[in-house]
């Protein structure tokens, strides 16, 4: 059995309209965006978080000596928890 092509079709190069050229004519106009200050604004506060989300914490050896601190049963006393509780009761305004 033989199956011939229908048509005159070339699988390997695409079809082209005739009439018609490659080249764009000059007189059609460009595409352009404007944003809102708003959204400037908002695009900088992103910028702002991610550099600071990916920014090494540079209060590791602080951290590193609370942790040991309240880890020794010696340091948390009275007058250290006073001293917290009125920190807290200051940061919430009472």
């Amino acid at each position: 059995m033989t199956v011939d092509r229908i048509g005159s079709l070339d699988p390997i190069q695409p079809g082209k309209k005739p009439g018609r050229s490659g080249q764009v004519s000059q007189n059609e106009k460009t595409d352009s965006i404007s944003l809102s200050s708003e959204a400037l604004e908002k695009g900088e506060l992103y910028q702002a978080k991610e550099l600071i989300f990916s920014a090494a914490d540079v209060r590791a050896e602080r951290i590193q000596e609370m942790k040991s601190k309240i880890n020794d049963p010696s340091y948390i006393n009275e007058t250290i928890l006073k001293a917290t509780a009125d920190k807290i009761m200051d940061a919430w305004g009472l």
